[in-house]
């Protein structure tokens, strides 16, 4: 038999100090039922908890007439118009990012692809960027927007769908990583600039999911995305058919990148691909490569010797060092076996050196 011990009465319960005060400071109505009164008091006691709100701040939200904070509050508009207006505030202004990602559901499994050129406003920052992020061995995912946003937030996905692994023990589903992103990128309202396609094939079968920065999830056959998507989205929607074979969904994907690389100045340099199917996962890195530089300038940059002017020269010459064998103990010997050569090379410098100090002393 088990003894359920039961909770003490409401009214012999311990709160804190300062709701406690507050509430018996507030005029109580009579005809408020007892127990009405009493989660009121317990509100005051979560918002103390919770808010580290003083009680003169808790009087501020009882005269306003609110027990809790809920909802959205627009009590800044005014103020951020005003800031604006006086020019007290310098309004952040958007920076366009240029990507061209595209995704498609072939017979087997999936295909992505990407372009990988990075821009920093109008300047090429990086000619040969990877945007083909890995989340577990069944799924990977192809990222638009900021570059930062996009590599920190597959790479949580990643971890979190690993701990999932090795709790469960058994290959994680699709669903798993859309949910663990929607619900991060929803949380912080679009300020994460993570434009995801996430592919994928687990037991359910393959699947392609469009992942936005405000959360919204989409389960399609085929989607493009970034500022060369138009030209993507044109040429997938054109020659897309059900049950494609391989290298058809490869030719494909590839053709819809390149529409996006030569019509978007966001896009460009090289076309990576990711082909996800069962139990197999094949990642071709460059495997076609656009906007080489066929030729190279005439005027070379090797100067001749002496064209720099010498202001000061001096020479230091080094002391001559001798090799002596030394015989040393094999316990010295088996020590220095897993030390890196530099090391290694001042250590038996340093125990030569002390081998001659004892036969000195004897």
């Amino acid at each position: 038999f088990f003894v359920r011990r039961r909770r003490p009465p409401r009214s012999t319960r311990k709160e804190s100090s300062a709701a406690s005060d507050v509430y018996k400071r507030q005029p109580q109505n009579p005809k408020t039922p007892v127990n009405k009164r009493m989660d009121k008091e317990r509100q005051w006691v979560v918002i103390n908890r919770i808010c580290n709100i003083n009680p003169i701040s808790m009087k501020y939200f009882e005269d306003i007439g609110s027990s809790l904070p809920s909802g959205f509050s627009y009590d800044n508009f005014v103020r951020n118009q005003f800031l604006k207006e006086n020019k007290l505030i310098v309004e952040s202004t958007p920076v366009k990012t240029g990507t061209t990602i595209a995704g498609l559901i072939f017979k087997d499994g999936i295909v992505l692809g990407a372009d990988t050129r990075s821009t920093s406003g109008p300047i090429v920052a990086n000619k040969n960027c990877i945007k083909i992020h890995y989340l577990a061995p069944n799924m990977y995912c192809c990222g638009a927007g900021t570059a930062a946003d996009c590599d920190f937030v597959t790479d949580m996905v990643s971890h979190e769908l690993e701990l999932i692994r090795l709790n469960t023990n058994r290959e994680c589903r699709v669903v798993n990583a859309v949910t663990i992103a929607r619900n991060h990128l929803f949380y912080y309202g679009g300020y994460i600039g993570a434009y995801l396609i996430i592919g994928g094939v687990d037991c359910k079968g393959p699947h392609l999911v469009n992942v936005s920065a405000e959360g919204t999830v989409k389960w399609v056959p085929y989607y493009a995305t970034g500022s060369g998507s138009l030209s993507a989205i044109s040429m997938i929607e054109s020659y897309y058919k059900e049950d494609l074979a391989l290298e058809e969904a490869k030719e494909l994907i590839v053709r819809a990148i390149e529409g996006g690389i030569y019509h978007d100045l966001g896009s460009g340099s090289n076309v990576d691909l990711c082909i996800i199917q069962k139990g197999k996962v094949e990642y071709l890195r460059n495997y076609v490569r656009k906007n080489k530089k066929e030729f190279s300038m005439e005027q070379s940059y090797a100067f001749p010797k002496g064209t720099t002017k010498v202001l000061k020269e001096s020479v230091v010459k080094l002391a001559d060092l001798k090799i002596e064998e030394v015989s040393m103990p094999m316990e010295v010997l088996l020590s220095l076996i897993h030390i890196s050569e530099p090391t290694r090379l001042l250590s038996i410098s340093y125990a030569v050196f002390c081998l001659k100090k004892k036969k000195k002393k004897k």
